[in-house]
């Protein structure tokens, strides 16, 4: 994982584990952010795909999925945080 010293910063401030930042971007659904960045969450498609992989696990780590990530056209993380509002696709 690629990740930019802000992320690294804003991730650990947040207590957004690096293993749910893996997991995003592993199994996230993308849209565009602007600039050539994506940013990355869980929506329903994605939750399930990760519960397909996860199996029993995925009760556990439901609660730590309410998170996205930006990541940058370089592919590099450039930042995390917990989602407040609903991701509205254009």
């Amino acid at each position: 994982m690629n990740m930019s010293q802000h992320a690294i910063l804003r991730s650990r401030q947040r207590a957004i584990s690096p293993m749910v930042i893996d997991l995003l971007l592993e199994f996230g659904s993308v849209t565009p952010a602007g600039d050539g960045a994506s940013k990355v969450f869980f929506d329903k498609t994605a939750r399930r795909r990760l519960k397909t992989y996860a199996g029993t696990l995925a009760g556990v780590i439901n609660e730590h999925l309410d998170v996205y990530v930006v990541v940058g056209a370089d592919n590099k993380v450039i930042t995390a945080a917990h989602l407040t509002e609903r991701i509205r696709r254009h």
